[in-house]
């Protein structure tokens, strides 16, 4: 219900700190390597094929990339299984088209970030064949390992993400492993010095590369409770129940608290290497206080981002406040990250258009999220407003969603080619009969080719307001105060010592009206969900809406 229009500060401005480091709002373009854009005509992306695409990415106007995995894998999970952390697959190409990316990304002004898989490996790894061949071999404690319970069953309760136990039974140990994903996928002892030594020299061999910084992957399930304890039941209805992974409270197979001594190790690594930066992925129920403590202070990682929005089955003001809210900015406070989709998650245009609009819908989620504080993180396709790919039941190559369907949407719609020419075949992906993921038929309209012929195209509006964020320091490094409004009207000002920019967003289901406190002063519209530059304010907000403005600061 409505309430005060009077501003309410919710939070302190941000600090202003001399020199503040590149990546403080940063906008980041995710690439997911396998269906970006392939040049040997294998039906799979590759390597190269990022590098010709720099250019197109240096146009949309974000800052950097980060290039999800292409280390040697045997693909199970395609590429989160990995089996060399310090090779490259034949499938995305060399090391000469690695050292073009870099090369040619730093002369555009692009940082290049790439995923680091701390919490497992695969069983192809040779950590892992060593560590399995007996209980007294160097690496017998690299992993996690445990004898069965009397009776033969495995050493706890805990279930694995992509369904059944998180224990499997291997016959040259005589022992159970721990594998909090696919059993191919067996979970590291990070509790181990030497394991952490390993992983800290194969980030100095990437920063040592050139690599600008690195998105850790999963990495609250990086430790677990050494005396293995049962987890207690979730308590969620069955009707909502998906896996047996969602039956359980994970008190015990993850989130360890000694995580974050290794990630001070991780950060003095980092610090060897001056300006690079680091991101965490932190998923499950209740992820913000790991959040605050894997980024409190100087010592650990740079952000975090979670699955507040990656998730969430609808856009709501509720939602975006509360998420807000959780980041005070005070002192010692991490800087967050944001991403509304990727490539573990289905599309948030699908996700959220409620009245058939999804280019409006597409634009709108391009104006909320490069207008929070923190980092944006763009997921390749999303500046083309490419909704959710259909993929049947037998296509599927996502092995999570072939273990749970029909009751998950996977992760496969999400990672379909990427179309880059209407008329061509596989839209330009690819030279090949047949890809690796199938394209999606309606996904040829969407094409990059066509867009950027037309000014009024979802890409063209992408690349205009990525170009006045910029013009606008509040967006990018200020501020953040939350202003009180209706209930589905979510309102806030961007701030720093220079500039304020008031935001404001529809995100119910009806026509609202908000009027902006007068003792603002002056407004200048600087963009809404359809255009960018200057014009009249909205006078009334439709559902499905929103603005920028910017003010004085007097």
């Amino acid at each position: 219900m409505p309430v005060s229009s009077s501003p309410v500060l919710t939070r302190p401005d941000a600090l202003a700190t001399p020199a503040l480091a590149w990546w403080r709002g940063a906008v980041i373009y995710q690439i997911y390597p396998r269906s970006f854009s392939d040049t040997n005509g294998d039906g799979i992306g590759d390597l190269a094929g990022i590098a010709a695409r720099l250019d197109y990415i240096d146009d949309l106007g974000v800052d950097g990339i980060w290039i999800s995995p292409f280390f040697t894998s045997p693909m199970k999970d395609f590429g989160y299984d990995v089996a060399d952390y310090c090779g490259i697959d034949p499938s995305f190409g060399t090391f000469d088209d690695f050292d073009c990316i870099i090369e040619k990304a730093h002369r555009l002004g692009l940082k290049v970030i790439i995923d680091q898989v701390y919490s497992h490996t695969s069983d192809e790894h040779a950590w892992f064949q060593e560590s399995r061949q007996d209980r007294t071999n160097p690496k017998a404690d690299w992993y996690v390992w445990a004898d069965p319970k009397p009776d033969g069953s495995p050493p706890s309760n805990w279930q694995s993400v992509f369904g059944g136990s998180a224990w499997q039974w291997d016959g040259p140990r005589k022992q159970y492993y721990l594998h909090n994903f696919l059993t191919s996928q067996p979970d590291l002892n990070v509790h181990n010095r030497d394991v952490q030594d390993a992983l800290l020299e194969v980030a100095r061999f990437w920063l040592g590369r050139g690599v600008d910084g690195f998105r850790l992957d999963a990495l609250n399930f990086a430790m677990h409770d050494p005396e293995l304890r049962d987890n207690p039941p979730s308590g969620v209805p069955m009707e909502q129940v998906t896996r047996p992974f969602d039956m359980q409270v994970k008190q015990f197979n993850q989130s360890h608290p000694d995580i974050t001594g290794f990630l001070e190790r991780i950060r003095q690594t980092i610090d060897e290497f001056p300006g690079r930066f680091t991101v965490a992925e932190v998923g499950g129920p209740e992820p913000l206080a790991e959040m605050k403590a894997f980024t409190e202070g100087s010592k650990r990682l740079d952000s975090a981002y979670n699955f507040d929005f990656l998730y969430a089955p609808r856009l709501t003001a509720p939602l975006v406040r509360a998420s807000l809210a959780q980041w005070s900015g005070e002192e010692g406070e991490g800087w967050p990250s944001w991403a509304f989709s990727n490539h573990d998650a289905p599309r948030a245009v699908t996700r959220w258009t409620l009245d058939g609009n999804m280019a409006r819908a597409a634009r709108l989620n391009l104006l909320l999220l490069l207008a929070l504080r923190g980092n944006p993180i763009i997921y390749q396709g999303e500046e083309l407003g490419l909704p959710q790919g259909e993929v049947a039941f037998e296509d599927l190559q996502d092995p999570e969603a072939i273990a749970n369907w029909p009751h998950t949407l996977g992760r496969d719609g999400a990672r379909t080619p990427m179309p880059w020419q209407q008329g061509a075949p596989q839209a330009g992906f690819s030279s090949a009969n047949r890809t690796w993921l199938k394209l999606d038929p309606a996904h040829t309209s969407f094409a990059v080719d066509r867009q950027a012929a037309d000014p009024a195209s979802t890409l063209a509006y992408a690349r205009n307001l990525l170009t006045a964020r910029r013009k606008h320091p509040a967006l990018v490094q200020g501020g953040i105060t939350l202003l009180d409004s209706p209930e589905h009207i979510l309102a806030f000002l961007r701030h720093d010592d220079d500039e304020r920019v008031l935001c404001v967003f529809n995100l119910g289901d009806v026509p609202a009206s908000w009027n902006a406190p007068a003792e603002l002063g002056t407004l200048h519209l600087i963009a809404t969900e359809s255009m960018v530059g200057s014009g009249a304010l909205p006078v009334a907000l439709h559902p499905g809406t929103g603005y920028w403005a910017s003010l004085e600061v007097s």
